[in-house]
């Protein structure tokens, strides 16, 4: 949404908008109550989902989290829950591209220097199945998709 009224803005340049360039405010209002109430079941359900992804993740990978004989999993805790509230809040404001351009780049060089594409890979194809588990249909549908976003830029490409 950011993003779309920044594009806007700078294309319009002392004109009025079109309907069709204006359509995606439309869209955003007509959906924004489905957003709120995701962005809250997320609120409260993260621990659990984070939760549910490690102990998924250990099962499927029970070496994943070791980098030599340190255990990692604190730390993915931690990465994981900030990444999880970027991509509510994402969802919320119906803009992925700026959680892409703002945040995910910028951790995806992280992960990268510290070999962790599998292991994102892994999180957020994970994380997909788990959250709907506790989202409605609709809420997933809605949030999902940055999830998968998640996925692209941080996991291995």
């Amino acid at each position: 949404m950011l993003s779309q009224i920044k594009h806007l803005t700078s294309e319009l340049d002392g004109r009025y908008a079109t309907d069709s360039e204006l359509q995606f405010i439309e869209d955003y209002t007509r959906s924004y109550t489905l957003r709120l109430e995701t962005y809250q079941r997320l609120q409260e359900a993260e621990s659990e989902i984070v939760q549910q992804v490690l102990a998924r993740m250990k099962r499927l990978s029970p070496n994943l989290f070791y980098n030599g004989r340190e255990d990692m999993t604190a730390k993915w805790k931690r990465d994981t829950l900030r990444v999880l509230r970027y991509s509510a809040t994402a969802m919320l404001l119906s803009d992925p591209e700026t959680l892409r351009e703002r945040f995910l780049l910028w951790f995806q060089t992280i992960m990268r220097a510290f070999g962790a594409q599998r292991s994102c890979e892994m999180t957020y194809q994970v994380m997909q199945q788990v959250v709907q588990q506790h989202l409605s249909a609709d809420q997933a549908h809605v949030f999902c998709p940055v999830l998968e976003l998640n996925r692209q830029v941080l996991g291995v490409n």
